[in-house]
């Protein structure tokens, strides 16, 4: 079994902010494989389903984006899920819109949704996908910027990541980390 971890903010007031991206993604991949939607479970919102032949959970914790791992943990605990076959999605400020990378491991690289699943997992060493959303422009206060939403210049470009983003999990479900990124980096 894989858990696929989208992160994000809950509430419509962050719904397409830049900082909801990994939830853009988990979003799209739900509306592709699970009829019946999300169902709550703990502090995030779950879906199952198969893709590729593999069991997989789709999960979007419900706490705010710097205490995700209160969400993620429980979950890959109840599921026995170990770090290897969790995938987490999450924007990125290192990468320009339009990019996406995966990574078989590393470390937070100053995202605090990862810094808190790094920090309850122990390990650093889970697979993550990461989704450009560009610098803020001079005078923005980085904060400001993620929680902000897409340009609708921006919004054209981040469709299309959107569906590179959902093709990329599956090649990582179905052809593993490594193959998934000579693909998609």
């Amino acid at each position: 079994m894989k858990l696929i971890v989208g992160l994000g903010n809950p509430g419509s007031r962050y719904e397409l902010t830049r900082h909801n991206s990994g939830f853009l993604i988990v979003d799209q991949l739900v509306d592709k494989y699970v009829s019946s939607g999300f169902k709550e479970k703990g502090k995030v919102l779950l879906a199952e389903a198969a893709i590729g032949g593999e069991k997989v959970l789709l999960a979007k914790p419900q706490t705010f984006m710097n205490l995700s791992g209160q969400g993620v943990i429980p979950l890959a605990q109840f599921y026995k899920i170990a770090p290897a076959d969790i995938l987490v999605i999450y924007d990125d400020l290192d990468l320009e819109v339009g990019k996406i990378r995966l990574r078989p491991q590393g470390g937070s690289g100053g995202h605090n949704g990862i810094k808190s699943i790094i920090q309850l997992l122990g390990t650093e060493e889970f697979p993550r996908l990461k989704i450009g959303i560009g610098r803020p422009p001079a005078n923005w206060d980085t904060a400001d910027y993620v929680l902000s939403r897409f340009t609708s210049e921006e919004w054209s470009v981040i469709t299309k990541v959107i569906d590179d983003g959902v093709a990329a999990a599956e090649a990582y479900l179905k052809e593993g980390i490594h193959q998934a990124m000579n693909k998609y980096n």
